[in-house]
């Protein structure tokens, strides 16, 4: 039932090729987006003579306005459909990359790329919440994995695009490219995405969309801030307690409000905050490793940045070509399998690089990024197919965007925090925790311990899984 007593309906779409190619297209773009302008800081930096806290903020505002706004769309779709949602997000993506492209100055650039931000935010999170909504079960799997395949694609690509385009073409011809092609997808989502909303009254909780989004905010925040100034600085610490009050408050609303944000109910559905768990842990050990290894293979291997950055390329080259097969295989044998499958790999390849790798040729780490992003690849597409799969229909836009957000979050926190622990064991200067481990890189050696027990915790929260898509399954006849 919908918040207005009414059920809620989503036609099929024209073609389902088309609908999930214009999907998969729009990620991609998000993506690349995101990751090709990291690269490219050295150059803007100069270009405005600021510094590189300064220039930061061009990653950061993007961030910061991507962790709010993610857990906001899939809920607001629920209401006003997702084919005018996403169409407003792709135009506030491309009205960002106007304003960066033309940027007179760095504050205006970071204007744009908040911009960028807030609209960016409703493509990956609409398009699997637009996948879960109107593809049967046996055939959303294949869907998720589709967006998954473009995500690691884009996310391959897009620092070779950033050094190649921004070094020829400046970096402004980045924005200017990928604005083209958001407009472009714009005529095309209007006509293939699903435009199903509440079909009664539009009780949207304003006051809890925004205590959640502040929430999600706040705490990359405090992250962002624990990276530069240390987590013991008032602005990290400060931000991380706004963040608890501002979630506090948020399930203080949503539990005394006739129609809140999303149902206190959903927070008690055992598959689907296992799923939420399981995301937040794998992205984190995901994300820190992929991180920290080009850190290790400069440091320690004496590797140039671009060589360090071609060890990734195996991994993200699989990550995109096995996404669309573990999804459909979660249709065929159902998600737990291959979770639990993809999980062991990922802690064996962090537990192999720990022991034998860190400090080793350049070629073992490689292979254990290429075991940890294989393995990541069996993780993504059935755990999104996991919670999409134990959500009643009325609930699938709140609870993927909320899963979505809360994945975001858990790739923002972990490079932070694992890096943290990575200085402190350097400061330390002491043998490594792995008592197997024999070479020279003890700290790293520890950090990538580290993320192995996020990924054994990760484990034993997937044992949850089973029960809440047995669930979904049994309830979907009624559920129409």
């Amino acid at each position: 039932m919908s918040a207005g007593g009414e059920a809620v309906r989503y036609e099929r779409p024209v073609s389902t090729r088309l609908f999930l190619a214009v999907a998969a297209s729009a990620v991609f773009i998000s993506v690349l987006t995101a990751t090709m302008i990291n690269v490219l800081i050295p150059l803007i930096s100069a270009q405005f003579e600021a510094s590189a806290a300064q220039v930061g903020w061009v990653v950061t505002g993007y961030s910061l306005a991507y962790a709010i706004g993610v857990p906001l769309y899939g809920r607001i779709s629920d209401f006003f459909g997702v084919r005018g949602v996403f169409s407003v997000g792709l135009m506030g993506f491309a009205a960002g990359g106007v304003i960066c492209a033309l940027a007179p100055s760095l504050t205006v650039l970071v204007f744009g790329r908040i911009v960028q931000g807030i609209g960016g935010a409703a493509i990956p999170a609409l398009a699997i919440v637009s996948v879960a909504k109107v593809l049967p079960a046996g055939e959303r799997g294949a869907g998720i994995g589709l967006i998954g395949s473009s995500l690691g694609a884009a996310a391959a690509i897009g620092p070779v695009v950033g050094g190649v385009v921004g070094q020829f073409l400046g970096w402004r011809a980045l924005f200017a490219g990928t604005l083209v092609l958001a407009l472009v997808l714009i005529p095309f989502a209007r006509h293939v995405l699903p435009n199903g909303g509440s079909a009664g009254e539009r009780n949207f909780d304003l006051i809890g969309g925004v205590l959640l989004g502040l929430a999600a905010g706040l705490f990359l925040f405090g992250v962002t801030q624990g990276q530069g100034a240390g987590f013991g600085s008032f602005s990290s610490w400060g931000s991380f307690l706004g963040a608890a009050v501002s979630a506090t408050l948020f399930v203080w609303r949503i539990n005394g409000v006739s129609h809140p944000f999303i149902t206190p109910a959903l927070f008690k559905n055992r598959g689907y905050v296992a799923a939420i768990l399981v995301g937040f842990l794998a992205m984190l050990a995901n994300l820190s490793a992929l991180v920290l290894t080009p850190l290790l293979l400069i440091e320690v291997n004496g590797l140039s940045a671009g060589a360090a950055g071609l060890a990734l390329t195996p991994g993200a080259v699989a990550l995109a070509l096995l996404s669309p097969l573990s999804g459909r295989l979660s249709d065929r044998i159902g998600v737990r399998t291959p979770i639990v499958a993809g999980l062991s790999v990922m802690a064996l390849s962090m537990l192999f690089i720990s022991t034998f790798a860190a400090g080793a040729p350049a070629v073992m780490v490689s292979v254990g990024i290429l075991g940890l992003t294989v393995g990541m690849a069996f993780v993504q597409s059935p755990l999104t197919n996991a919670a999409a799969g134990s959500l009643p229909d009325e609930e699938v836009g709140g609870g993927m965007g909320i899963f979505q957000g809360l994945l975001f979050l858990g790739g923002g926190t972990g490079p932070a925090l694992i890096g943290a622990f990575l200085a402190a064991r350097e400061e330390a200067d002491g043998e490594a925790i792995n008592p197997v481990y024999t070479l020279d890189a003890a700290p790293f050696s520890d950090a990538f311990l580290a993320m192995a027990l996020a990924l054994i915790i990760a484990l034993t929260a997937a044992s949850a899984l089973r029960s809440g898509m047995e669930k979904k399954k049994q309830s979907e006849p009624e559920s129409a």
